[in-house]
């Protein structure tokens, strides 16, 4: 075989969308270049290793992609197989290329190895970060597994089984969800066929034993619908649809029934012209044949993830039943190439998918889980947390809700309103206090079904997740954000715990000091702290002593007369500077004026605050997210801030939502109590959804106190959300 004749089934194909000497000389280059670097090489069947990038190629030209792409299926294995690098190929070619084939070879340095595997876990990790950074490095990928399966048979037993569960397991749901249902089909036939040999063979031999049959009743259906569309006047094209094999043994095996129960083997495509010819089509169809209840589907008023868009139906002819498929050219262009439809080549205007960043936005406006994908990537540091949140949310995604809006939502299985809620956006899911399912109110773990309409309701007052919502959250998107809440509040909360404990030991001191990063950073550096805060967290967590960390910082552990002296003086300069109230606020430059906390959001020590001079009641002092104070006079506001007294005590009243179940109310109050509040009031009661609605005000010191006091409440059984109210 000359080197011309493996070149021209390429050149046959990519001459069908390709026409300049520009494009086809570039092309031309990068198989000379693949077949140079490739030439000593043989495949396991003997025939020249140039043979595989030249079919993964093809297939991508089949795909009418850009001509880097093309390329790049040419070079895809030089950089793992011949001497060639990417500098190489950079400078020979462009550096878009040698990105997307060094992508490939990335992918390709880690192998599959079992379901439970650590190994499969990176090879997942490898995978998403790839199609997040470029998605053509997957689309070769699936081009080159695709050419690998179909010469698999040249392979041992083991590596036949491990390369095709891999397929099964991996790339064919990644083809489902890009919406590449002949790539997807083709994958999981050849796939199943060498894991499960004896299954393939006798679902194979069904379909074979009826087949005269079966082109028989579809032919009979076929000249009954072009007949009756034939007298509404329809421009339209009718063919039959062949099931693969792998999905009739999945609906055999996971709808638990036999062979001649699967309605949809014989099965026709009706292709019209626009959308109302769609509606109008089968609503005569419908009005001819008697359809089976339950069975009319419209993936065109709601399309699925992978954009794929159609009429369903299923109705009875002649005693055997047919799935009838409805659907316009490029809706069925769409349903058999996915969203790579959208970037076809065209050498008659500039595409727009002729870059990394322009074929990032075609993918992200056409795949609403791709653009999730992207920012979950920018979200996330950690390669796991994007893995389970790729293959628990979006491969398994199967669960289609609506927002108010009428925007689709997917969802897997067994997703509650909180998972809703934290995928509409973080901030969202952080300040939900319940949720409205199709009008009615209903708890926070409730399971959603494929077609509810949920509104999520917030409150910016909401203290935010809980340990709790860990086990109603199911999506791996959802319980990651409300892992890195808990996170951050905890460090938050020992941070100011740790500032407390070192404030108040150097206030014992007696010391005039002030405490920065650089002095931290030397007084610690055997210790790998580095920052003020960093100090404070490891004392919060009891790592390091606030006794030991003030004698450290201060350098000494009693102080002079001299010292104490002049601190007494400042104390006294101070207090001729501030007026302190006995609510323990101060305001500056001016004399004994009348202070009062706000009912409306009642502030405890550690709130954000701000002052408002009232008509009539003096200095109002305000949390700065009291609701009021976007109504508030700009003129009126003024600064004030917290005094040093630890003594004075505060009110808040805060709402407890959860589980009515028995002695829920007594354990609140328990832990309450516990956690050193003073009670002054509470409330209880019951909605209708057997929700308890609990509210309590009690007296605590501050607002670290506060947060102690919520965070030990939440971690009770059955605690949805706690929100400070006034």
């Amino acid at each position: 075989m000359t080197k011309e004749d493996i070149y021209l089934p390429l050149l046959e194909e990519v001459t069908k969308y390709l026409k300049t000497k520009e494009h086809l000389d570039f092309i031309k280059s990068g198989f000379d270049y693949a077949f140079e670097m490739h030439a000593p090489q043989k495949r396991k069947s003997g025939e020249p290793y140039i043979v595989h990038p030249r079919d993964v190629a093809i297939t991508l030209a089949k795909y009418q992609v850009d001509p880097n792409t093309l390329v790049s299926g040419l070079l895809h294995d030089v950089i793992e197989d011949t001497p060639a690098t990417y500098a190489d190929i950079k400078e020979k070619f462009n550096e878009e290329i040698a990105d997307i084939v060094e992508g490939v070879t990335k992918l390709d340095m880690i192998h599959y190895k079992g379901s439970k595997a650590s190994q499969q876990v990176k090879n997942h990790q490898k995978m998403v970060l790839a199609m997040a950074k470029d998605i053509r490095v997957i689309f070769v990928k699936l081009a080159d597994r695709l050419n690998n399966m179909r010469t698999l048979g040249f392979l041992d037993d083991a590596r036949q089984t491990r390369i095709s569960r891999e397929t099964l397991d991996i790339f064919a749901p990644i083809a489902h969800r890009l919406g590449m249902y002949r790539l997807k089909a083709e994958l999981e036939d050849l796939s199943f066929k060498y894991i499960y040999p004896a299954e393939y063979q006798e679902i194979a031999g069904l379909l074979t034993d009826k087949k005269e049959n079966r082109e028989t009743d579809v032919e009979n259906m076929k000249n009954d619908l072009n007949k009756l569309l034939d007298s509404e006047n329809f421009i339209f094209d009718i063919t039959g649809r062949i099931k693969n094999i792998h999905s009739v043994y999945y609906k055999m095996k996971h709808k638990d029934v036999d062979f001649e129960e699967i309605n949809d083997l014989l099965a026709l495509r009706i292709v019209v012209q626009t959308i109302s010819d769609c509606y109008r089509a089968i609503g005569i169809v419908h009005s001819k044949f008697v359809p089976l209840p339950g069975r009319f589907k419209d993936y065109i008023a709601m399309p699925k993830p992978n954009m794929y868009q159609s009429l369903h139906t299923t109705v009875v002819n002649r005693g055997k039943i047919f799935e009838i498929q409805i659907r316009t050219e490029e809706m069925d262009e769409i349903a058999e190439k996915g969203v790579a439809a959208h970037w076809a080549y065209k050498e008659t205007a500039p595409s727009k998918a002729s870059s990394r960043k322009s074929l990032e936005n075609i993918v992200s406006s056409k795949l609403r889980w791709y653009s999730e994908l992207i920012q979950y990537t920018e979200e996330n540091d950690s390669e796991e947390e994007i893995l389970n949140i790729f293959t628990d949310d979006i491969l398994n995604a199967n669960v289609y809700v609506f927002t108010p809006n009428g925007d689709i939502i997917d969802l897997a299985a067994g997703a509650t309103p909180l998972d809703f809620a934290f995928r509409i956006h973080t901030k969202v899911g952080e300040k939900t206090v319940g949720a409205i399912v199709n009008g009615k109110i209903r708890p926070l773990d409730y399971t959603l079904k494929t077609g509810d309409l949920v509104e999520i309701k917030t409150s910016k007052n909401s203290v935010g997740p809980n340990e709790n919502w860990l086990k109603i959250a199911k999506t791996s998107n959802a319980r990651s954000k409300i892992k890195n809440f808990l996170n951050k509040q905890r460090r938050e909360f020992l941070i100011e715990r740790g500032k407390e404990e070192l404030d108040r030991e150097i206030t014992l001191k007696r010391v005039d000091i002030k405490i920065t990063d650089d002095l931290v950073e030397e007084s610690f550096k055997n210790r790998g702290i580095k920052t003020l805060e960093d100090l404070y967290f490891e004392i919060g967590k009891n790592v390091v002593s606030p006794i030991g960390a003030a004698n450290l910082l201060t350098g000494k552990e009693e102080l002079t007369d001299e010292d104490l002296l002049e601190k007494i003086n400042k104390a006294e300069l101070a207090k001729r500077r501030y007026v302190h109230s006995d609510i323990n606020i101060i305001v500056e430059g001016l004399d004994k004026p009348s202070v009062r906390l706000a009912n409306c959001c009642n502030p405890v020590l550690g709130d954000e605050i701000i002052g408002y001079v009232s008509r009539s009641s003096g200095i109002v002092v305000h949390r700065q997210t009291c609701n009021n104070v976007e109504s508030f006079e700009e003129a009126r506001l003024l600064d004030v801030f917290w005094g040093t007294n630890t003594l004075v005590k505060y009110v808040s009243n805060i709402k407890i939502l959860g589980i009515n179940r028995d002695n829920i109310l007594a354990e609140i109050v328990h832990s309450a109590t516990a956690s050193k509040a003073k009670i002054l009031q509470v409330s209880a009661q019951s909605n209708n959804v057997k929700e308890g609605i609990i509210k309590m005000r009690i007296q605590i010191g501050s607002l670290v106190e506060l947060n102690h006091v919520i965070s030990n409440i939440q971690k009770l059984k059955g605690i949805y959300s706690i929100e400070r109210i006034g």
